[in-house]
């Protein structure tokens, strides 16, 4: 992949590819447009039963190989933990379950680029989305001088309406129909829904589209206690037993999914400038984030919690725009990473009914002084050291008042 690509003719492509509707078409398309090779790439990050049959599927619609790599470890370790390290939530609601997988894709392509030698790679992404520039910025910060092929911003293909048509001209195995045209993206933090029937912000998502997630009227009656412990704020238990990443966030999708916790309908905006509606469902993440900030109540100092604070919102803003690789992002991870030492301890939460309630946090590191803070006599603490201090505050309260008389 050198510089001198740029006025080569592409002999093979490495295209990003789900199996569905959009790059199932384009893996047609391309070989077509471009007459060349192309090689399917498929990370595996948790879509479950939307992998069986992918390689089957590809080489039938012309792919001339296919990898199918796992990933999922290295999702939930590096990029799903990461983001619960920084509490990172994007708008205050969406946890980015999409975001965070598109770098980790995008890299895993650009090695297999690498390895086969290929001359460019595409993406099913649309020019409309974010997911163009998180797959492209990745591409760019890994191998500089990549050519990119984008069709959604190339061929004359109007909408998936026009696609579902092509699909069905050329004999091309998709699950879209026109009756369910909506846009899914599953891994194992979320399942997101957009497009279609979920265009219009007025209309509540039907409940029949939700996968993951129970409603919460058909939720138990009986509440759910559970204890996650943390390490450095890496979650490593549940319910006194250690668990890997995945072995996790499997077991709190499915405590979380039958009690109805982690949905979320927003319309928020995209990078490129416009705004949009999408439901997702992330039951396991949800939970998460709930205990994850009980736990860094007791143990992080005030004022490293508002610089915190305000580092995560930065870094949710850069995962959600795509710059995973820049340099900015890989400073402030690891600056998040030094507020987490001494993020230790057990959160016991309830689930019931959609909610997630925190009912207990405890640490080794704790700074929480019962004796400092009880209502209760004490010789921790002398209330009378408190005038000073508000007579210290009010100081320039008081000359401003005396001033403007």
């Amino acid at each position: 992949m050198g510089e001198r690509l740029s006025t080569k003719k592409i002999e093979k492509v490495v295209l990003a590819y789900s199996g569905g509707l959009d790059t199932s078409v384009m893996l047609r398309w391309i070989r077509e447009e471009y007459g060349c090779e192309v090689i399917a790439y498929c990370a595996d990050i948790g879509q479950a039963e939307e992998l069986d049959g992918l390689r089957e599927k590809a080489a039938k619609t012309g792919a001339s190989k296919t990898y199918i790599e796992d990933l999922r470890e290295e999702f939930v370790r590096d990029f799903v933990f990461t983001a619960v390290k920084a509490n990172a939530v994007y708008e205050g609601c969406y946890l980015m379950g999409t975001s965070l997988a598109r770098p980790l894709i995008a890299k895993g392509q650009i090695e297999v680029a690498r390895q086969e030698k290929a001359d460019a790679v595409a993406h099913g992404a649309t020019g409309k989305g974010n997911d163009q520039v998180r797959f492209e910025l990745t591409y760019y910060a890994l191998e500089p001088s990549v050519r990119v092929i984008a069709p959604w911003r190339e061929w004359r293909l109007g909408g998936r309406q026009e696609l579902i048509a092509y699909a069905a001209k050329h004999a091309i195995p998709v699950t879209a129909t026109a009756e369910k045209p909506y846009s899914t993206d599953r891994n194992l933090m979320h399942i997101s829904y957009e497009g279609g029937i979920l265009e219009d912000p007025w209309q509540g998502p039907p409940e029949e589209i939700f996968t993951l997630t129970r409603s919460p009227r058909q939720a138990p009656d009986q509440p759910r206690e559970l204890e996650i412990e943390f390490d450095a704020g890496v979650p490593m238990g549940l319910d006194g037993k250690r668990l890997g990443p995945v072995a996790m966030l499997e077991a709190l999708n499915r405590l979380g999914g039958e009690h109805g916790v982690g949905r979320v309908d927003l319309v928020e905006n995209r990078f490129v400038g416009m705004k949009s509606r999408g439901v997702y469902e992330t039951p396991g993440v949800t939970i998460l984030h709930a205990a994850h900030r009980a736990l860094e109540s007791i143990t992080l100092d005030r004022e490293v919690t508002r610089l915190r604070d305000g580092l995560g919102t930065k870094i949710a803003e850069l995962i959600y725009y795509g710059f995973w690789y820049a340099p900015e992002f890989e400073l402030l991870r690891k600056m998040i990473d030094e507020t987490q030492r001494r993020v230790s301890g057990v959160v016991r939460l309830q689930l019931y009914k959609g909610q997630c309630m925190v009912e207990g946090r405890r640490s080794p590191h704790s700074l929480y002084r019962q004796d400092v803070v009880t209502f209760e006599a004490s010789d921790a603490y002398d209330q009378r050291d408190a005038e000073g201090f508000i007579k210290l505050n009010a100081l320039r309260l008081r000359l401003a008042a005396r001033e403007s008389r």
